[in-house]
């Protein structure tokens, strides 16, 4: 601003030296004249009224605008055969009051309470959800639905189908706990907040099983890690296609994969225990086990183990779905 100035004194023309170096001759003004600021300025005579303006601010922060951009209320108010003001005098009102940023932030939202799930044994906690899975052609999907439990990540039940459905999803729930002898009080089962999962026919299910269900909180994929570190191990397996030619083929493949992943797999979270040893209890005789041939070795070579007896991890006693602090 000051070479403006100086500019315009040596030529004697403020205008051509603010035009010369593409200075508004407003901001100019205003820079070095703030005192006459538009606030010290008496209001236009066309100008809204402060109660015309609070009509306007009312109207952009009701219930159906509060998430709208002033040109989609400008154009809804019209259409309904109104007109409060221009959408330009629209953002000078949102700007008096600085609230011109993104409207999201500025919409109350329902606030969700933290799932804070424990399991210190087997068919306590289950975790379940749906994936997609690329089929022979361009947006063609099928889906895998799978039922783990947190504590043993045993999958207990698993079905692919040719589409998501609550009333599939309903079948699946009912038959696996029955097959695990679920009895009411004993379990609860938690999921995302899919159409599926939040569906009436499952709900009505749970509440005749006696089995509590929880939800993750909107956009929060950490409040469901199990069924998500799953489904990732899942399509990391090295046998994983990519894209699978037929609904017979994705479940040939699924039927494969569950099988080593519940009878094979050791689990670096079970401290390499697989799935269907410790849900069925077999964990402490295995790691006992383990510990005996440890201690032979340490009896052949004491040396190499700095002659202090190893032992294998113990067995978790508990599995939590986003533990306390504190």
């Amino acid at each position: 601003m000051t070479a403006v100035r100086d500019l315009g004194q040596s030529i004697g023309d403020q205008k051509a030296a603010c035009e010369a170096l593409g200075v508004a001759r407003a901001s100019y003004y205003r820079y070095f004249h703030p005192e006459k600021s538009s606030k010290d300025r008496p209001r236009p005579p066309l100008a809204l009224s402060d109660q015309e303006e609070q009509s306007v601010l009312d109207e952009l922060h009701s219930e159906r605008f509060q998430d709208k951009a002033p040109q989609e209320v400008y154009a809804t108010l019209l259409d309904e055969g109104r007109y409060l003001c221009s959408i330009r005098t629209m953002y000078r009102i949102l700007e008096k009051h600085q609230e011109v940023n993104d409207r999201r932030t500025q919409v109350r939202r329902t606030e969700y309470p933290k799932p804070e799930l424990l399991a210190t044994g087997p068919n306590q906690v289950w975790s379940w959800d749906i994936t997609k899975l690329k089929g022979p052609a361009k947006w063609t999907y099928f889906y895998l639905y799978v039922i783990l439990d947190i504590f043993s990540r045993f999958v207990v039940g698993w079905m692919v189908a040719e589409r998501e459905s609550s009333t599939l999803a309903e079948r699946l729930i009912s038959e696996t706990c029955e097959k695990q002898d679920i009895v009411e009080g004993q379990l609860t089962i938690h999921a995302d907040r899919g159409s599926s999962m939040r569906s009436k026919p499952v709900a009505h299910l749970l509440s005749d099983l006696g089995v509590t269900k929880t939800h993750t909180r909107p956009y929060t994929s950490n409040d469901n890690p199990y069924s998500e570190s799953h489904f990732k191990t899942y399509k990391h397996c090295p046998e994983f296609p990519g894209r699978f030619g037929s609904v017979q083929h994705s479940r040939d493949f699924s039927r494969y994969f569950f099988g080593w992943y519940n009878t094979e797999h050791r689990h670096t979270g079970l401290n390499l225990l697989t799935p269907e040893q410790v849900h069925y209890g077999e964990g402490e005789q295995i790691i006992e086990f383990r510990n005996q041939a440890l201690y032979q070795a340490y009896m052949q070579n004491p040396q190499r183990f700095k002659n202090k007896i190893p032992e294998h991890a113990p067995l978790p006693r508990e599995v939590w779905i986003n533990k306390p602090q504190g």
